[in-house]
């Protein structure tokens, strides 16, 4: 049983697990911190963007100026934002037989696996992920399509130009991976090949082992994932939420409020009492608890997904939101809140529903910009069976299981595709706007930063946990709005996966490399770490880990008699079932025994050529590095892997030279 790593973002999973003869993806989340370090594109020309300086080397050199501009002491690049992709060296992704997705989050990569590497499996996922997958990535595609760059930047991610530029730019990792983004033709395409399914439905697959999707509590369809045969069981438990029943008090918590906020609080009692209140519903479970029982007896747990705050309270986070809203507003000021178009927005327009006459602020307009904004409205209200029980109740009465559908009858709430349009005639302030991208390089969130950012009446408020705010607001610097970051993850926090573990008491944990540390700036922090015995097995990118669970037992089935050999079917990657053909006696590949002793093999590599070789110790072995040919070799007791881009007759060059240590018998 293997786990190749093939994402090193803990929350953007990517995952594949050899079990049983079968080859599963488990998620495949798209990393867009890498458009951090692209310049922002506006929807009108921006003459402040336009004429910043290209970005010149130490030694006066301007080959770059084309490609990166200089803003308030950082460096950005001037092309199509890129995303970084999860490996596709590791392993051949045409062998994946099936991908499982947890929630929509963790889907985003899915057009770059199914269209560019050979992929003929099928996809899982609940019905609700696949429609709120879509809505995301429509929006993505048509916020980055519809502002064409005219230039392409690739000089600065030849290696050697890279590490001469400034950080974070010369510390980005596997910038040879970063792609575009894909067009809807790829993404119809990707989620063709998606087969939806339901809680707890038992999907064979070929007669080997069975996977289960359960209800992981943190998003409207997202799931867990069982993955077992007759005598094995792996859970995978990925964005999970168990957030029902612990609401906190606001107007007397100073640790959440504090200056300008508990003044607001003591002047205004009755929105506060409101919001207090309301944090009590807020988090108590609109759609269908985590199913935790169906975890236990689980022989290996893989664990992602975690809160990315976990110092944050998110009750304390929303009543930092609705006071800095408020404040905002009742100065004369327009709030901005970037945002994706499903997900906390709705939480947050639930919150104000309840409480936007006690605040004063029932003269001010709210509008919801995106051009899947009403598909993403009505989707949210006809997805009744997926709630809890008192969402479901309410669509029975009939009542629209949420608020904001009471919001835009009132109009208090409008949505508009773009800035263009119906929009420009509505457009009053001050008011209160929620439009993607939260990472402010795309969008129609580019313009309001641009239009507001001049004055220190309005107020950017960053709910979304994905993308560090400073380094989202650096190319917009000078900045005269104020910023309020208020991140609001309800994920499993560290208090809550030890409490689980020690429930579900799995044999074996697994885990990104970042759960089993404190976070680097608080290295104090032993809580915020995964604690539990035995200790949890880490993984990072490009890695490859062997499981220690190990069989014991198989279920076999015995014919009294061997049938005629069928006739060959044409040659296919798609997989069959175990029991449809009678295997072929193939000639048995001779095993290889031995140890590599690793100077000895370091002095052979440098008599036959390569130069500037370096030599990792690892917890399991040793990592070979040949820095010129840009190749790893990963040597661990049981195993070695040859690490390189596309260089077949390299590979083969450094395997001989593996062999020549090795024994075959």
């Amino acid at each position: 049983m293997k786990l190749y790593c093939l994402s090193g973002h803990p929350t953007l999973p990517c995952n594949v697990l050899k079990f049983k003869s079968t080859t599963i993806m488990l998620d495949c989340g798209l990393d867009m911190t890498s458009t951090l370090n692209f310049l922002p594109m506006p929807l009108v020309q921006s003459p402040r963007l336009s004429k910043l300086p290209g970005w010149v080397l130490k030694d006066g050199s301007t080959f770059l100026d084309k490609e990166l501009k200089e803003c308030s002491g950082h460096v950005f690049v001037d092309s199509v934002p890129e995303f970084c992709l999860p490996e596709t060296e590791l392993l051949d992704l045409s062998t994946v037989d099936v991908i499982l997705i947890s929630n929509y989050h963790c889907m985003m990569a899915l057009p770059y696996i199914t269209e560019y590497t050979g992929f003929t499996g099928t996809v899982y996922a609940t019905e609700p992920t696949v429609q709120i997958g879509r809505l995301l990535m429509e929006e993505l595609v048509n916020s980055i399509e519809r502002v064409p760059k005219a230039q392409s930047a690739s000089m600065w991610k030849n290696k050697e130009v890279q590490r001469l530029l400034p950080a974070p730019l010369k510390d980005a990792v596997e910038v040879s991976m970063w792609r575009k983004c894909y067009t809807m033709p790829e993404v119809n395409a990707a989620l063709s090949k998606i087969q939806l399914v339901g809680y707890s439905q038992k999907i064979e697959l070929f007669g080997a082992v069975q996977v289960t999707p359960l209800s992981s509590g943190y998003a409207l369809g997202s799931s867990n994932w069982i993955i077992q045969s007759h005598y094995e069981k792996v859970s995978y438990v990925s964005g999970s939420s168990l957030l029902t029943t612990h609401p906190q008090t606001l107007c007397n918590d100073n640790n959440i409020l504090s200056g300008t906020e508990s003044k607001l609080c003591s002047t205004n009692q009755h929105f506060f009492i409101g919001v207090k209140s309301c944090l009590s519903d807020l988090f108590l479970h609109r759609i269908m608890p985590m199913d935790q029982a169906s975890l236990k007896n689980s022989d290996v747990l893989i664990l992602t997904g975690l809160t990315q705050i976990p110092t944050a309270n998110p009750d304390g986070m929303v009543g930092e939101f609705c006071s800095n809203l408020a404040m905002t507003v009742r100065n004369g000021g327009n709030v901005l809140v970037p945002c994706y178009p499903s997900g906390v927005i709705y939480d947050l327009l639930e919150c104000l529903y309840q409480y936007i006459d006690s605040a004063g602020l029932s003269n001010v307009p709210f509008y919801f910009i995106s051009p899947v904004a009403n598909s993403s409205l009505e989707f949210s209200q006809i997805f009744a069976e997926w709630l809890c029980h008192n969402k479901q109740t309410k669509v029975y009465l009939p009542e629209p299981p949420f608020p904001h559908a009471e919001l835009i009858q009132t109009n208090k709430l409008k949505h508009y595709p773009s800035i263009h349009g119906d929009f420009s005639n509505d457009f009053k302030q001050p008011c209160v706007v929620f439009t993607g991208h939260p990472s402010l390089r795309f969008g129609d969130v580019v313009h309001f930063m641009e239009l507001w950012g001049k004055s220190s009446l309005n107020t950017v408020i960053f709910t979304e946990p994905d993308f560090s705010y400073l380094d989202a607001l650096a190319p917009y610097q000078p900045l005269a709005m104020k910023c309020v970051y208020c991140p609001i993850d309800t994920r499993l926090n560290f208090i809550q996966v030890s409490k689980l573990l020690k429930e579900v008491q799995p044999l074996h944990v697994v885990c990104p490399e970042q759960y089993t540390q404190p976070p680097p700036t608080q290295s104090h922090r032993t809580d915020l770490m995964i604690d539990c015995q035995p200790p949890p097995m880490s993984y990072r990118r490009a890695e490859v880990l062997t499981l220690p669970y190990k069989r014991r037992y198989e279920k076999i089935e015995i014919m009294p008699e061997l049938p005629p050999k069928p006739p060959q079917p044409p040659a296919s990657k798609k997989r069959k079932r175990v029991s449809d053909d009678v295997p072929e006696c193939k000639p048995l590949k001779p095993l290889l025994s031995g140890s590599i002793p690793v100077d000895q093999f370091v002095q052979t590599l440098e008599k036959h050529g390569f130069s500037d070789v370096k030599v990792e110790d690892t917890a399991k072995g040793h990592i070979v590095l040949l820095q010129e040919a840009e190749t790893l070799i990963q040597i661990e007791e049981d195993s070695t892997h040859i690490i390189c881009d596309n260089d077949e007759p390299l590979r083969v060059k450094l395997r001989d030279l593996v062999l020549k240590f090795l024994q075959k018998f």
